[in-house]
């Protein structure tokens, strides 16, 4: 028998839902009236999303930033949450308090107010969240044109050398780990910069399930071909790549769990783009550009290496 991958278990929920001609975006999006609602759900388990050493504020934050992120994506402010936990029945109070305490971080920083939501008891911990915005505008992936400019909002590789330091006590510099394994436990998604700046973007997409993962679908559903040539890696993560004989495309992308995301702009919107970038100190990155064609390449030595999409994938 055939194992099932993720995609596979979509499209048959797909078909049995009437929804046939989907398309997969960031967020789901509906209009009420005039209004376009915008809605994002996510999950985070337990046994799958938690690696150790992470503090359970840490998840609990760190489930409702799953949702920000592709909020930021699109260039929308998420407002209004609905949470639904499950929870061994020998849970603590501390503990309790420890997921309540993280829920309200992420709700405070972002500016979402939390309706209500579900409690259920279970094996394991897992939290559901559910984000709601409103707009009147939405930045898809599939609007990329030739010529564009490919960005990212800032450096990757760094939670994968956290993860693999924490799950398969992979060694390094003593300053870079510990950096390293803070991109885990507290990402930062760049609501600002993707609310000031969508008017520019072509296109966008979360980065979460890794830069190969996006890259590649923003090349698939654009009909377009995307080159790199320049790898979104920083000095001190390309060190530790030299000194632990890692990988460093491995790393930056296909690792995932960086809540970044990818935008294309024309190019004569770059200085504004730019500008704004450092007034809100934001570091985006120039990685490439789009052209005709289909796939994603790297370039190296005055060649294209096809990138293939590596990313995060569940039941792989």
């Amino acid at each position: 028998m055939t194992k099932l991958n993720e995609s596979t278990i979509i499209k048959i929920f797909q078909k049995n839902l009437g929804s046939k001609k989907f398309v997969s975006e960031d967020v789901e999006f509906f209009n009420i009236g005039k209004t376009k609602m915008v809605v994002k759900t996510d999950t985070f388990v337990e046994s799958t999303d938690l690696p150790p050493k992470m503090k359970l504020s840490d998840a609990a934050r760190k489930s409702v930033i799953a949702c920000v992120s592709d909020f930021t994506a699109k260039g929308v402010k998420p407002q209004y949450g609905i949470l639904s936990v499950n929870l061994p029945n020998t849970i603590s109070r501390v503990k309790i308090n420890e997921i309540s305490k993280g829920f309200k971080k992420a709700c405070k920083e972002y500016g979402i107010s939390i309706l209500g939501g579900d409690t259920n008891e279970g094996k394991e911990i897992v939290f559901n969240v559910c984000i709601f915005g409103e707009t009147d505008y939405i930045v898809n992936r599939k609007e990329s044109r030739k010529n564009d400019l490919i960005f990212v909002t800032g450096p990757f590789g760094y939670t994968s050398a956290g993860l693999g330091a924490l799950i398969d006590k992979k060694k390094g510099g003593k300053a870079f780990i510990k950096k390293a394994i803070k991109s885990v436990m507290k990402p930062k998604p760049k609501l600002g910069f993707g609310l000031k700046n969508k008017k520019y973007f072509s296109s966008s997409m979360d980065s979460s399930d890794g830069l190969s993962t996006t890259l590649n679908e923003m090349s698939k559903q654009s009909k377009k071909k995307f080159v790199i040539n320049n790898i979104p890696s920083k000095k001190d993560l390309e060190e530790h790549v030299r000194l632990q004989k890692q990988d460093l495309k491995k790393l930056v992308f296909h690792g995932g769990e960086e809540y970044e995301f990818v935008f294309t702009i024309n190019p004569k919107h770059k200085q504004i783009v730019l500008k704004n970038a450092k007034l809100l100190k934001v570091p985006i990155i120039e990685i490439g550009h789009v052209t005709s064609g289909r796939g994603v390449f790297v370039q190296e030595d005055n060649k294209n290496i096809r990138l293939k999409d590596l990313g995060w994938k569940h039941f792989r």
